[in-house]
């Protein structure tokens, strides 16, 4: 599913709405350039699971954890340098728990990643205007089916 938002409420209206659906032990891969937008998608989703704590990127504690409708583990990896650096914090125990997992910067660590995920990719669309995005999202595996159907 491809959409084009222009400004930070849609991105976040569009977390939010990908948020409301989302279940116990997924997990969202959340890709683009600096300033293109993860850490505002991550708010939306955090909105979605009725997470009323200030969301922020977890770029030097790689994990913060918030608790909503579900438990949220926000990783932001765009500073881990080896694999191992993410398996000393337990990741697996985290990714693979009853919480909602998204990981910011997923490609660095891709070899990681679980086959069933969600993967967005957001991009600046510079020619559109300075606040336009493309978010991309997809899903990997039948257990995502229920996304197809976001609407912004």
């Amino acid at each position: 599913m491809e959409f084009i938002v222009n400004n930070e409420s849609m991105t976040l209206e569009l977390g939010s709405k990908l948020g409301s659906l989302l279940n116990k032990g997924d997990i969202i891969c959340l890709n683009g350039d600096l300033g293109t937008g993860k850490t505002h998608f991550a708010k939306g989703i955090a909105k979605g699971l009725l997470i009323d704590e200030y969301i922020t990127s977890p770029t030097f504690n790689i994990v913060n954890e918030y608790t909503g409708r579900l438990k949220l583990y926000h990783f932001d990896v765009y500073r881990v340098n080896d694999p191992d650096e993410i398996y000393a914090i337990g990741f697996d125990e985290y990714i693979f728990s009853d919480a909602v997992s998204i990981i910011e910067w997923s490609s660095y660590i891709e070899e990681l990643i679980p086959d069933e995920h969600i993967s967005i990719s957001i991009e600046k669309l510079p020619s559109r205007g300075i606040d336009f995005r493309k978010i991309v999202i997809n899903h990997v595996g039948d257990r995502y089916n229920y996304i197809e159907g976001i609407t912004l």
